[in-house]
């Protein structure tokens, strides 16, 4: 696959920083769901779970993904239109859940299918490990999540994280992106066999981090121009 130069400049120097940054500025505290015990997840035999609608119907008619997270992102890729030049799929982050379960969707706007993945959140986001994503911060090296309207970038490579896709933040409370490399990887701490030992994914430092398995038809889908929308 050709990379632009672009995209090997910013994702390059981007990743030396390991999914975090030295800057700083103000912090972005949301509350978030948490729950008293911990549900037991069994190990998933695909790396996806993909439903798909008849066509001609409308999106997501199995009700996979929160109907108010679809609202959001669609508002929010009209909002940003001007940065989000394809409109044929989108994907949806739901931080209310368990990081052990699909929280990652690919949601295709023309043929109504929903593909779920599994993704870590911020290790600043949950400091306690529990699972569950409870703050959420744009500051640089808070080693949080954040929250809201990206564009994807394209595929890249990096020193550190290897292949992975680059990601521009587009509102307030994720506009560093770049700045503290937050992209989609693979990771060990997200794969099948961690969860089934551990319960749950482990913590990154603010990346998407998906399995390595996972992570293949995400690079090649992704692409550049399409949104990505993280909410609670």
């Amino acid at each position: 696959m050709r990379l632009s130069r672009r995209g090997l400049i910013l994702g390059g120097s981007a990743l030396l920083a390991g999914c975090s940054s030295a800057a700083s500025t103000s912090q972005l505290q949301l509350a978030g769901a948490v729950a008293p015990t911990l549900p037991i997840v069994p190990e998933r035999a695909h790396t996806a779970h993909v439903q798909m609608a008849d066509a001609g119907t409308t999106i997501d008619p199995h009700g996979i993904v929160r109907p108010d997270l679809i609202e959001r992102a669609r508002a929010a890729m009209d909002v940003h239109g001007h940065k989000i030049s394809k409109r044929d799929r989108m994907y949806l982050v739901d931080f209310q859940k368990f990081s052990g379960e699909d929280r990652l969707y690919e949601v295709d706007l023309e043929g109504g299918w929903v593909t779920a993945y599994r993704t870590s959140h911020g290790r600043g986001s949950d400091p306690a490990h529990s699972g569950y994503a409870q703050q959420f911060s744009n500051r640089p090296d808070s080693h949080m999540s954040s929250i809201g309207a990206y564009a994807t970038a394209g595929a890249s490579w990096g020193s550190q994280q290897g292949p992975n896709v680059l990601l521009d933040g587009l509102e307030y409370s994720n506009n560093l992106a770049r700045e503290r490399a937050i992209i989609i990887h693979g990771a060990d701490y997200a794969d099948p066999a961690f969860l089934a030992r551990q319960g749950k994914l482990g913590r990154s430092y603010g990346c998407f981090s998906v399995s390595h398995a996972d992570l293949v038809p995400l690079r090649e889908r992704m692409g550049e121009g399409r949104l990505l929308f993280a909410m609670t």
